[in-house]
């Protein structure tokens, strides 16, 4: 699965390189992990940035894979010890999105509704944890380590599905909200109790040349 990813990624880079219809994503994510046992889990803040481009398919309607790198995860918090404890893992993910658009008229510019699966494969991250009470502080920071074996903290292999709505000016400026539900388990547990899954939306503004 890690060479289709890779040979995916690849795929869109050299298309990329030589298409029309070229255009640059970048806005904030605020994600959060779902699951039994993450129900007390908050939405963590977070950004994507990438690029991404269309191929007509049909009157008003373009397929449109890309390549992002996007920050997720969650964070928590709660009281021990006289103090408060807020816990974040960020998770950081080069993502291929490759989502069917439909764009139609819509005064001088375009309506955007786009749809479609995403994969995503971990590169990298860290968990946080910082106290604070009493007067005093302390934080620590680890790295994430990405895998399937009892050591490791996530999967590195991600995978869900996108749903984006928006608005394309006539000049080529765009602003969209995309929602993000992860459809595999993250955990490298094979409990289905200790299923992770991603899920969030973000907000963004995008550029078409």
């Amino acid at each position: 699965m890690k060479r289709i990813l890779l040979m995916a990624v690849m795929a869109v880079a050299v298309s990329v390189v030589s298409a029309q219809g070229l255009g640059l994503r970048g806005g904030v994510n605020m994600s959060n992990f779902a699951g039994d046992g993450m129900e007390d889990t908050k939405m963590l803040t977070g950004f994507h940035l990438g690029l991404d481009y269309e191929i007509a398919v049909a009157p008003d309607f373009y397929f449109a894979p890309g390549l992002l790198f996007s920050t997720k995860g969650a964070k928590d918090e709660w009281s021990e010890d006289g103090g408060t404890i807020e816990a974040k893992t960020i998770l950081n993910y080069l993502e291929v999105p490759l989502n069917l658009v439909y764009k139609p008229l819509l005064g001088e510019g375009n309506l955007i509704v786009a749809f479609g699966p995403y994969l995503g494969y971990g590169i990298g991250g860290k968990n946080k944890m910082e106290f604070s009470g009493g007067g005093a502080s302390a934080s620590i920071e680890e790295d994430v380590n990405f895998g399937s074996g009892d050591e490791d903290n996530f999967k590195a292999l991600d995978m869900g599905a996108n749903i984006s709505f928006g608005y394309m000016f006539a000049g080529g400026l765009s602003i969209q909200l995309n929602t993000q539900l992860g459809l595999i388990n993250i955990s490298p547990s094979e409990d289905d109790a200790d299923a992770v899954k991603n899920t969030g939306f973000g907000l963004g503004l995008g550029y078409r040349f």
